[in-house]
């Protein structure tokens, strides 16, 4: 048995369906507010800090502190490593969607 059907090459931190929405989220900014996040993909706020930290764990994502005035803000920030895993994530979910088997004569 090979493994060349492309599931094998799906992302295993993405296969959550939240954490391939704060990934794709992502992928479209520079960086993103925890607030703003969390809006984005309705999910609660304990939700989403879980999931950040599995993909900062992964190395998909960084998450970095400040203020705004007097306020603490949370931004994150899709990494390298995250980005080159969404892509090769989607390219596989492509994959699986377009497999065609091969057809058997009788």
């Amino acid at each position: 048995m090979t493994d060349t059907h492309p599931r094998h090459r799906l992302a295993d931190a993405l296969n959550s369906p939240v954490r391939l929405s704060i990934v794709a989220a992502l992928s479209r900014v520079e960086k993103a507010d925890f607030k703003v996040l969390r809006d984005t993909i309705e999910v609660s706020d304990s939700a989403l800090s879980k999931q950040l930290t599995m993909l900062e764990d992964a190395g998909y994502v960084s998450i970095s502190k400040g203020r705004s005035g007097r306020r603490p803000r949370t931004w994150v920030r899709l990494s390298r490593h995250g980005r080159d895993a969404l892509d090769r994530h989607l390219a596989a979910l492509q994959d699986i969607a377009t497999l065609t088997p091969p057809t058997t004569m009788p």
